[in-house]
């Protein structure tokens, strides 16, 4: 089953390729910007196609921001492709003032994130992009899961007006969904499995842990709701709520610190509005190890088989549960 879901995954990034390929034959506007980094993020083909369409601005990631924004105020639809490590943190102050506070209509992928450059350390690992994106007022934060929903999420931000980044990985991604039916969504929440005992929830690659984390807890026994959290600002708080108060308990997935991303921002909410106990499985506070992603992702933990056993220790662990009362 794995070994056909991963014949069938490609990676993100050629997603967004084809798809806005196919999209700005209609739309003039509709361009794509690369910091030397067409190859990284398979944007070649778009720059051959439309070349008149396509600005190389060279390794300087604070003025491909910048020249984004210049071109949106002048009607275009930019798209910035850069990787997520220096976009995230060499471009924030552009990001900040040029893209949130003067609400430009500017797309940021942030290619190669998480621990996809995962053999070149914390220079070139972006673990800490989603908290310092989601803090800037106005702009939209977005991790999509696979190629079916990537594809969907491509044509709906060429509809929405607004700063967004985006990050995506490098590497072929296993499908979540099973084609590219039903809608996306900003800000909701797709329920990907339904459970009464906890809910997991993960964001980008980790949605394909979590639902086999799922699995793994039906064999023994669990029911346990997955939900995919794409949308990290706006965040579905009526999803959180929800899931806290029906599931009682609440493991968190996600391939980001686990300061200030995925976990952070669910713990928010669920503390303000029906406190329950949280689990924020995540990288710790400290620089990631230097590995394959998958290396990365078994050294702390973010396997199905360590889901399932916090999930299990959660459940174990005999305290009373008030928050399932209807009082809230």
């Amino acid at each position: 089953m794995i070994a056909e879901r991963m014949a069938h995954g490609i990676p993100n990034r050629q997603v967004i390729c084809e798809t806005l390929l196919g999209l700005a034959k209609e739309d003039r506007d509709l361009m794509v910007l690369a910091s030397d980094s067409r190859g990284s993020a398979a944007m070649a083909p778009f720059a051959s196609a439309y070349p008149e369409q396509f600005v190389e601005v060279g390794i300087a990631e604070q003025n491909i921001v910048g020249i984004a924004a210049g071109l949106a105020h002048s009607g275009k639809k930019p798209w910035v492709t850069s990787p997520a490590c220096f976009l995230s943190m060499r471009s924030i102050e552009q990001i900040k003032v040029d893209v949130a506070y003067s609400a430009t209509n500017v797309k940021l992928v942030g290619i190669s994130g998480g621990v996809s450059y995962g053999a070149l350390g914390m220079s070139h690992h972006s673990l800490q992009d989603v908290a310092v994106a989601r803090a800037i007022p106005g702009l939209t934060v977005i991790l999509p899961s696979d190629r079916h929903e990537t594809r969907r999420m491509t044509e709906a931000l060429v509809r929405h007006e607004g700063g967004v980044y985006v990050r995506i990985g490098r590497n072929p991604v296993e499908d979540v969904y099973d084609d590219d039916e039903g809608e996306f969504v900003i800000g909701r929440a797709v329920t990907m499995r339904e459970g009464s005992d906890l809910t997991i929830i993960a964001a980008g690659e980790t949605v394909r842990v979590a639902l086999d984390a799922q699995e793994l807890l039906k064999e023994a026994g669990v029911s346990a709701r997955v939900l995919n959290m794409h949308t990290i600002k706006p965040l579905d708080e009526e999803a959180v709520v929800r899931a806290a108060r029906e599931t009682g308990l609440i493991i968190t997935v996600e391939e980001h610190s686990i300061h200030g991303g995925l976990g952070a921002a669910v713990a928010e909410v669920v503390v303000q509005r029906c406190p329950v106990p949280v689990r924020i499985l995540g990288i710790p506070d400290e620089p990631a190890i230097a590995g394959k992603s998958a290396e990365v992702f078994r050294h702390y933990g973010l396997s199905k088989e360590n889901i399932r056993e916090i999930a299990i220790r959660m459940l174990g662990s005999g305290e009373e549960r008030p928050w399932t009362r209807s009082s809230f």
